[in-house]
């Protein structure tokens, strides 16, 4: 499991954001940045799933740094 960045060409709208529910949208001017917390790799295929099922461009990819434990 892991922490993931996904950003998408241009600002998605209302409709589209709650497609996303269990992640966290961030707006930019240009692209739109998804941000989820503890996904495994089905999980994270599913999102890329509807990415394209929405017809969204695909920028990026990455996993995020693993936080330091406590």
């Amino acid at each position: 499991m892991g922490d993931f960045e996904i950003r998408v060409r241009g600002r998605i709208g209302e409709a589209f954001r709650s497609a996303f529910g269990e992640l966290t949208v961030v707006l930019h001017p240009s692209e739109t940045v998804l941000v989820g917390s503890g996904l495994d790799q089905a999980a994270l295929y599913g999102i890329l799933d509807r990415i394209q099922a929405l017809g969204l461009e695909l920028l990026e990819v990455h996993r995020l740094p693993d936080k330091p434990l406590p």
